[in-house]
Formats: C-alpha cells, sequence, structure tokens
C-alpha cells in the first residue's frame, strides 16, 4: 500500500492510520531519522558478529553455613 501512495502518505502510529504525514504535522528530520538507522543497523551488526554475548549475569551461591561446634565434649 505504502509502494503506491504518493510521497508524503505514511503511517502514523499514533491512529494507526495511513496519511499524509505532512498534513498531519509529523515531520522528521532527514538527520535525525538518518542517525536512528545507521545506529540501529550498527548494533544489530555487532550482535550478529559478536562469539558471545552476555545477557545476565547469574549471582554466585553462598556456601551453606557451617554446623555448630561440640562445646566442652572433651
Amino acid at each position: 500500500e505504502v509502494e503506491k501512495a504518493a510521497a508524503n502518505i505514511g503511517l502514523n502510529a499514533l491512529t494507526g492510520k495511513f496519511e499524509d504525514l505532512v498534513v498531519a504535522g509529523i515531520i522528521d528530520p532527514v538527520k535525525v531519522a538518518r542517525s536512528a538507522l545507521q545506529n540501529a543497523a550498527s548494533v544489530a551488526m555487532m550482535i550478529l558478529t559478536t562469539e558471545a554475548l552476555v545477557t545476565d549475569i547469574p549471582e554466585k551461591e553462598k556456601a551453606p553455613a557451617m554446623p555448630p561446634g561440640a562445646m566442652g565434649d572433651y
């Protein structure tokens, strides 16, 4: 649907409808949009080329308490 539409037509994420974004007042600066896409691609590439990825560092289990010693059982 988007490929057949005019240049200003896009998805309004707030309403969920395709409309003229300029008329709706939704204008992304090209530099901001390009920067967001470049950063997203950079992060995706880094994840794809990383041999290992740490997502959660498990906590070390504490050793159980020592049993109480005998008192005066000599």
